[in-house]
């Protein structure tokens, strides 16, 4: 198969942001490894859906070998999977912790190492970690230490790997979400939620893709964190 269409791979791209993530993609002329631990398998030669648990090192391993061996390149790697659990901190079980810090800090660790080693010896490529604005803007009313504590760590190695690699044609940025209209929240949630953000409403699953694509297009931009939370990041109000 060609090769010189780019290759992106999409962490919990079975539903949600993912899943829209795969369709920006497809729209930009990319093909896409999609991972979640339930997906389907795809009707289009050009999504490649890989089962299994990103927290997992073997499946890292199948994601990346399957971008090289069917696409010939990985361009780019979204690490979008993620798990928030909200709740007060002395709630927080030891499952939790575990079951956290598993999807959010391995389930990055893995596939972005073993995608690095690739976009270094093609010298490009491009890293992008979703977050959550709650990382820079910690609200009493939604008592998430378990996101800080993991999302965060993300914010601040988008940062680092950035400085890393920009003298070897890697870019490495990051997408914080505000509260965006998913399965995640309740639809009867909504009018709650929407007083949490400064702008009077809830984000769509296309202002994330929107944030992402910009990223993907913009050459010049590494280390950054984009903001995509309705203003929630600027302060109080």
């Amino acid at each position: 198969m060609s090769s010189e269409r780019k290759v992106a791979i999409i962490t919990g791209a079975s539903h949600g942001i993912g899943a829209g993530l795969v369709d920006g993609f497809l729209a930009r002329g990319y093909r896409v490894v999609a991972n979640s631990r339930t997906i389907e398998p795809s009707a289009s030669a050009d999504v490649l859906t890989v089962t299994g648990d990103i927290a997992a090192a073997d499946t890292a391993d199948r994601l990346v070998t399957a971008a090289i061996e069917h696409y010939g390149r990985l361009d780019t790697l979204v690490n979008n999977a993620g798990l928030f659990l909200p709740k007060p901190f002395v709630e927080y079980s030891h499952a939790d912790f575990v079951a956290v810090v598993a999807v959010n800090l391995a389930g990055f660790f893995h596939v972005s190492q073993r995608a690095a080693a690739v976009m270094l010896r093609q010298g490009s490529g491009h890293i992008v970690n979703i977050t959550t604005s709650l990382v820079e803007q910690p609200m009493a009313a939604v008592p998430a230490a378990l996101a800080a504590l993991t999302k965060g760590g993300l914010d601040a190695v988008t940062r680092s790997l950035a400085l890393e690699y920009a003298g070897k044609g890697i870019r490495v940025n990051a997408v914080a979400p505000g509260v965006i209209k998913t399965r995640m929240h309740a639809p009867g949630s909504y009018d709650f939620l929407s007083t949490l953000q400064p702008s009077g409403r809830i984000g769509a699953i296309e202002d994330i893709v929107a944030a992402v694509l910009y990223l993907e297009a913009a050459p010049f931009v590494t280390g950054e964190t984009l903001h995509v939370d309705g203003g929630a990041h600027a302060g109080h109000w």
